[in-house]
């Protein structure tokens, strides 16, 4: 086949255009490199701690039992104790609880760790504190109460204000 000279002269043209749209004979070849970070944290132990009222209600000189509870959230697997102190009243002792009303009068009363009312809670380690391990969820502890009878004290409102500690 002869081409004629406008056909010639088209041919360069045409090939522009092939190299112009990429459709040259060499493929174009991506490249990538890649990396990589640390991440860490570290995650201390930590518990809070609440506690709802105990309310004995009305006294009438008979055994009066009540109950609160004490709300632990410890961060997961972390052990931990939870102790009640003695109290306000002076002479307190955390087997010998009082609560003070009119004119300093006491009314003697204890709380417990278990339903039955035998096992005193107090605040030493290892002796009369209860232990557990969080979970990162809100863990409600039982405190049994009970106001001793026979207590024949003078008439008005008694109270104490305990202090609940976690140790962990």
């Amino acid at each position: 086949m002869t081409l004629s000279y406008s056909m010639k002269s088209a041919l360069p043209a045409i090939a522009l255009g092939f190299v112009a749209l990429g459709l040259a004979t060499k493929p174009a070849v991506a490249a990538t490199v890649t990396t990589t970070l640390g991440v860490s944290a570290t995650v201390q132990a930590t518990c809070l701690v609440s506690a709802t009222p105990l309310a004995f209600g009305t006294y009438t000189g008979a055994v009066a039992t009540s109950t609160s509870a004490v709300s632990v959230t410890c961060t997961n697997t972390t052990t931990y104790n939870v102790g009640l102190n003695a109290g306000l009243a002076t002479g307190a002792t955390v087997t010998a609880r009082q609560m003070t009303g009119p004119a300093s009068a006491l009314l003697g009363y204890a709380l417990f760790s278990d339903s039955s009312r035998t096992v005193n809670w107090g605040q030493t380690i290892g002796t009369d504190t209860v232990i557990g391990t969080g979970n990162g969820a809100a863990q409600a502890i039982t405190v049994y109460g009970q106001a001793t009878a026979g207590q024949f004290v003078a008439p008005g409102s008694y109270t104490d204000t305990i202090t609940a500690t976690v140790t962990y």
